[in-house]
Parts: C-alpha cells; sequence; structure tokens
C-alpha cells in the first residue's frame, strides 16, 4: 500500500501540452483552491495472489477542523447507474454535514465505515447524534481484483488523516487508481474557476473521478482524438468480459461512471448548489460523451460560506437563522465556471494517467502525449 502514490516521472496537466481552455484558474486549479477544502488519497497497488489497483479520494470541504459543519448542497444525476449514499438526506434537507470519499464500486460499504470511525475519533459530537456520510464510487473490475475486498474501513481513515490542501496528483491515485477513460487509463481530475465581482472573487473547484465515455467519443478542444489515436484498446477490442462470466459476453463501450464534485466558496442557497451540479454534463459533453445506460453520472455541488449555519442538530425549541446568498440573477458566472472547470478536470485525469497493467495481465493505456501536442502544434 501506498497512500502518497508518486508516478513514475513528473506528470504534465493538459494545459502543459499546448490544449487551450477558457477561464481564469485558480493558484493550483484545483479543488484545494477553495479556502479552507482539503483533499487526501489512500492508493492501492499490490501484486499478489490478488492484483489489486485501487483507493480512496478524501474529501473535508473544512478540513479537519471542522469536520461535521454543514455545507448548503445539491445533487444533480445524468445517468444513475452508479451510487452516492448520503442522497436522500441532501434533497431532504438541501445539505450535509459530513467528509465526502470516492472509491469503487463494491468498497462503498468499507469507506462509508471508515468516515464513522474517522469522525468518531476526530469529531466525537457530531459522530454521537447521527451520521450520513456522502461516498461515491465507480467500477475499477477491469484492472483490479474488485471482489477481492482489498479496501478497509482503516485505509479510508488513511486518506481523511493524509488529507491537506496545495496542489493534487492526478490520474492514477486515490479512488482513480484502476479507472479507465474513454478507452485510456482514466482516474482522478481536477480544475478551478475564479469568479470575480467589482469588490469580490470566488472561487469554483471541481474533482472528479473519470471512468467513463468510448473511445470513438473523445474530443479534445474541438479535436477527435480518441477515433484517430494509435493507443491500443483492449477494453473495447477484447473479450476479456467473457472468462470473467464464464460465457459470451462483451463490456460495453461507455460504461463505466463517473463522480464529479463541485465545491465553491460563494455563498449559496441549497438549490443554487443543485443547479451548479445540474451544469456538470455540459462540461463533461465538452470531452466528447453522449452518456451510457452502464454508467453512473452523478454530481454533487455544495457551498462552504455560512460556516454555523444549516446545522441540524437535536435542539429544544424553533431556532432562527440567516443565510447569505448570491441572487438568482447573479449566477451565470458560475454556471460558466464548472462547464469549464469540468472539461478541463476530465483532460487532466487522462493526461496525468499513465499505463496501467492490471489482473490477469489487462492493460490500460494513457492517452498519448505526443498525439495531444500534434493535435495542437498548429492551432
Amino acid at each position: 500500500m501506498t497512500a502518497n502514490y508518486s508516478p513514475s516521472t513528473p506528470r504534465p496537466r493538459a494545459r502543459d501540452l499546448g490544449i487551450p481552455f477558457d477561464g481564469e484558474p485558480g493558484t493550483w486549479n484545483a479543488i484545494t483552491d477553495v479556502p479552507g477544502l482539503e483533499v487526501g488519497y489512500t492508493t492501492l497497488i499490490e501484486d499478489g495472489e490478488e492484483v489489486i489497483r485501487t483507493g480512496v479520494t478524501a474529501i473535508l470541504p473544512r478540513g479537519k477542523s471542522a469536520p461535521g459543519s454543514a455545507c448548503a448542497a445539491g445533487v444533480a444525476v445524468l445517468n444513475g447507474n452508479g451510487e452516492l449514499t448520503g442522497r436522500s438526506w441532501i434533497d431532504e434537507a438541501g445539505q450535509f454535514q459530513m467528509p465526502v470519499a470516492i472509491t469503487n464500486s463494491h468498497a462503498v460499504g468499507p469507506v462509508h465505515q471508515g468516515i464513522d470511525r474517522w469522525m468518531a475519533r476526530n469529531d466525537p459530537s457530531t459522530a454521537a447524534q447521527w451520521m450520513l456520510p456522502v461516498v461515491g464510487e465507480t467500477w475499477d473490475g477491469y484492472l483490479n481484483s474488485i471482489n477481492a475486498e482489498a479496501l478497509t474501513p482503516q485505509h479510508a481513515m488513511e486518506a481523511f488523516d493524509a488529507a491537506g490542501t496545495g496542489p493534487l496528483q492526478e490520474g492514477n491515485v486515490g479512488g482513480g487508481t484502476g479507472m479507465n477513460c474513454y478507452g485510456f487509463k482514466g482516474g482522478t481530475g481536477t480544475a478551478s474557476r475564479v469568479v470575480r465581482a467589482a469588490d469580490a472573487q470566488w472561487t469554483v473547484g471541481v474533482l472528479l473521478q473519470a471512468n467513463f465515455g468510448q473511445r470513438a467519443e473523445l474530443r479534445v478542444a474541438g479535436h477527435n482524438l480518441g477515433k484517430d489515436s494509435q493507443a491500443p484498446n483492449p477494453m473495447e477490442t477484447t473479450d476479456w468480459l467473457s472468462e470473467d462470466v464464464n460465457g459470451p459476453a462483451h463490456a460495453v463501450p461507455g460504461g463505466g461512471s463517473v463522480i464529479v464534485v463541485v465545491a465553491t466558496d460563494a455563498p449559496m442557497l441549497p438549490d443554487q448548489c443543485r443547479a451548479l451540479a445540474r451544469r456538470v454534463p455540459l462540461g463533461l459533453a465538452r470531452t466528447g460523451t453522449t452518456g451510457s445506460h452502464f454508467s453512473g453520472d452523478i454530481f454533487l455541488a455544495f457551498s462552504t460560506a455560512n460556516q454555523g449555519r444549516l446545522n441540524s442538530r437535536m435542539e429544544q425549541g424553533i431556532v432562527r437563522e440567516q443565510l447569505e446568498h448570491l441572487t438568482w440573477s447573479s449566477m451565470d458566472d458560475f454556471y460558466t465556471a464548472v462547464v469549464e472547470a469540468t472539461e478541463e478536470a476530465v483532460l487532466n485525469a487522462l493526461v496525468a494517467a499513465e499505463d496501467m497493467v492490471g489482473r490477469k495481465e489487462h492493460t490500460s493505456y494513457a492517452l498519448p502525449h505526443e498525439e495531444i501536442r500534434a493535435a495542437f502544434a498548429t492551432s
């Protein structure tokens, strides 16, 4: 196990290869540009009786200092073939007051339990009442022995212990370790945008686990790099699934899922957060996807403003509170920021990813950097 996986060579980001993007990124061009927000990873890469290629991505909206402080939040879904725990409460109350994690499809249980244990240790007052952790998943069973039960609650706790601010690793890290995107190696990606007003500025940050799309769909700033790529594509061109199910079967291109987390420090109502989440598919579509029946595309958006408000605690009597929020007519620039940052986060995940060999010698090939550079050399 390596909690802080380091790629074999320093990895460029999408901008470094000449891909043009709109908008102004934050200092790190990452979700951690949102003040106070922290991210941590646990990455498992093991070669033994079971071949393990998986992990956990941990997000603390207000950092370790306030893990149980509520955030206004909303969820949107493009295709529901996936899981995000805690969604019923977010829909009901327009908030959550738990850490967030992303992992593989069969590890939601132990990661959920790990958050419970981590909160009991780090915020016992919150843990003494009730907890609904938010855990999203995508399927990494092409590369990872997904039924090996490799991830434990302790691994989730380690990811939260490792959480911090600053620039983030991308690609084959955390929950994204064994993921694939557009028939290439995928994984974890992030980006951010700054939204300015006359007397203020705010940040919109996106972190996603990219495990979706079929090869022919991928478009990068208008260039059809997926269809034209010379990289091998065994996920879509071999019958590897037949061996797993002991019968005729073919993995459907485009299945796999994407979990997207959108964070902002701008003051927003729950319905405004939900409106941000609904813009995520527009950013995904810029990279080519049309959505797949076999993909779980689920999006969480939240605001870290109004700290100390929106909490749900067992209290006596009726309590009033006030919230600061943007007017609805102020939302357009934030919608734009979500779309731009989502597009760039997908491409950052693809650019950062490296070739990976997993179980049964299944191989996922990264999007070749030379193909990207060539596409934009004269653009």
